[in-house]
């Protein structure tokens, strides 16, 4: 089932009651939502205060709770850690001892995947993506050539501008595709924990110092999507800021209808089915990597 992303962006006192998230503002119930119903918690506002009972709720749910910065940017996310599977030791086996072969065969696929999707969304806006069609089919064994980096010196030039940098510290369209970027982000981690994977331990990514590097790798074809709502966007104005209206396409991603191995799902299903298949390459079931395919994917075939 569809999970519900509920967001908190005024000064509220949250707590637990009968299962149920329960929303306060000026002593007044606002909100009353079960907690069985909720995918994604975000918390938007420096004068929010949550209770311990309810973090420990949504961790038994699997919610993912997600905190802002004073940007209104997701800053940080809170994983349940026992919860998720039954066989997590032995799946984490698995995962910690893939062999260097699959590992780069897994991110073959999933760099070709994500410049296929960055051609399909300059096709979608009728922009030139003859460049990107070209290195999708030199892509390499663990990318070995670096097509990734070249096809995104190509990608953001031709999307927005020869003048357009892609600079995470930046404001305007940047933060619009950082906070697009970040729910998307959530939602993969969320479905890894699910699966009894652990987030921290990539195929490609490997800071030290950061918890999600699994799911900075299984992101990477989905940014495309992102960037097809921001350019959208953007298009209607270029001098854009994040404000709650802005947010909504984003949120509503989550529940858009894709296709996953010939099933129509909503993309935070699938994204179940996605690691599902993940661990398969780990046991060496199949060499395949499968992601969800959009209709906009579809239509630009």
């Amino acid at each position: 089932m569809i999970k519900r992303i509920v967001e908190v962006s005024n000064p509220s006192y949250l707590h637990l009651k009968n299962k149920q998230l329960l929303v306060e503002q000026d002593h007044d119930i606002v909100a009353q939502v079960p907690i069985e119903d909720i995918g994604v918690l975000i918390l938007e506002h420096g004068a929010i205060s949550i209770t311990q009972p309810l973090i420990i709720e949504c961790q038994k749910n699997n919610t993912t709770i997600i905190f802002c910065d004073e940007k209104h940017l997701p800053y940080s996310t809170i994983l349940p850690i026992v919860e998720g599977n039954n066989l997590h030791q032995k799946i984490l086996k698995q995962q910690i001892n893939i062999t260097e072969p699959v590992r780069k065969n897994l991110w073959k696929q999933i760099i070709q995947k994500k410049i296929t999707n960055q051609a399909n969304t300059l096709k979608q806006f009728n922009k030139n993506a003859g460049r990107l069609n070209k290195l999708v089919t030199q892509v390499k064994s663990g990318d070995a050539t670096n097509c990734e980096s070249l096809a995104a010196q190509y990608y953001w030039k031709e999307l927005f501008g020869k003048d357009f940098v892609r600079n995470q510290n930046a404001g305007g369209i940047n933060s619009i595709l950082n906070y697009g970027y970040s729910i998307i982000r959530a939602m993969i981690a969320r479905s890894i924990v699910a699966g009894g994977l652990h987030p921290a331990i990539g195929l490609f990514h490997h800071n030290q110092y950061n918890g999600l590097c699994l799911a900075d790798d299984l992101m990477e074809p989905f940014r495309a999507w992102v960037d097809s709502l921001a350019y959208q966007i953007y298009k209607e104005n270029a001098n854009i800021s994040i404000t709650k209206e802005i947010k909504v396409p984003f949120l509503n991603l989550m529940s858009e209808s894709v296709e996953f191995k010939n099933k129509q799902m909503p993309l935070m299903v699938s994204m179940y089915y996605l690691t599902a298949n993940l661990k398969r390459n780990f046991t060496k079931e199949t060499k395949v990597l499968h992601y969800p395919i959009s209709h906009n994917q579809i239509n630009n075939k």
